[in-house]
């Protein structure tokens, strides 16, 4: 075989490999140790087209079992998900399909009358990111920023990518769009300064795959009593480890899922004790925007 086969693997370049162990130390506010935060996702869907996850057997278009499952959520989960938030006093960001804005803008005003931060998430769940060409998804990124601003009165500072698709542009045109972070990558347990063209500050802040409802309940189908005890234990070792060097922890939601009447009540009992660690200052519960203007603070880029 060629020696090349035994080489290098390619890369992304978009930050270098570095060990938690060695990292320089810093401190969220209050001196609390774990950073927490809830990622709600507000999503919309192609009726008789496009993609969408699946409680059944995926059918031809119009796939109505899976369609009318996931819009129970923006009906009546997301409704009972608030209320559940407000009675506890936590914060939350709205990862926001700008679709919403013209089927259900109800469900955003209410979460900007709680003060929960807007983050951009594209415009509908029925697409991937990465399928666009480069001047397509510029498109999308300035739409979704001046659509949220338009409606709500603040332009997003952080982005989700629907179904977490990526083009090896998107980092780049996060930056250059006025975004600040992306929630896209869940490579670490700490926030990561990114490379960008042009030297444009971007943060990813971890966004979870394993404390998410889909990967976990969807598709390894757990039931919501596990999930919730993951969340829990997840929490509890989390604090136990961060007495080496400051964490974030993200909790992703979707209400067509966690909504269900059966696994709200897990969920109830999870949140309760992420309320009582931030109440015995444990925990800083904020927002995903709010850790990145935290680190912005205590690890301003360097100008070039």
């Amino acid at each position: 075989m060629n020696a090349r086969y035994f080489g290098p693997l390619p890369v992304h370049r978009r930050f270098d490999y570095q060990p938690i162990t060695r990292r320089e130390r810093y401190e969220w506010p209050n001196s609390a140790r774990v950073a927490v935060y809830l990622g709600f996702n507000l999503e919309h869907f192609a009726f008789g087209e496009g993609l969408g996850a699946s409680i059944g057997p995926v059918s031809a278009h119009p796939d109505v079992l899976n369609h009318s499952w996931r819009e129970y959520g923006n009906r009546v989960g997301a409704w009972r998900c608030f209320e559940l938030f407000e009675s506890l006093g936590l914060p939350s960001s709205t990862l926001l399909n700008t679709a919403i804005y013209d089927h259900c803008p109800e469900l955003v005003a209410a979460s900007v009358a709680r003060g929960d931060e807007l983050v951009g998430h594209g415009h509908s769940n029925s697409e991937r990111q990465g399928d666009m060409d480069e001047a397509s998804e510029a498109a999308l990124l300035a739409d979704c920023r001046a659509r949220i601003l338009k409606e709500s009165g603040c332009a997003p500072s952080g982005w989700l990518s629907p179904w977490i698709s990526e083009s090896h542009h998107t980092p780049d045109l996060l930056a250059e769009t006025g975004y600040r972070y992306t929630l896209n990558w869940c490579h670490d347990d700490q926030p990561v300064r990114m490379a960008t063209r042009g030297g444009h500050a971007l943060w990813s802040i971890p966004y979870p795959q394993e404390l998410n409802d889909i990967p976990m309940i969807v598709a390894r189908q757990m039931d919501a009593k596990d999930f919730a005890q993951i969340i829990i234990d997840n929490a509890d070792e989390m604090l136990e480890q961060s007495r080496r060097q400051p964490l974030v922890m993200g909790l992703a939601l979707h209400p067509y899922i966690v909504g269900q009447p059966y696994r709200l009540r897990h969920l109830r009992r999870a949140l309760e004790h992420l309320a009582g660690m931030r109440d015995r200052g444990e925990i800083w519960f904020t927002t995903p925007g709010g850790i990145c203007a935290h680190m912005d603070l205590v690890a301003p880029a360097v100008a070039s």
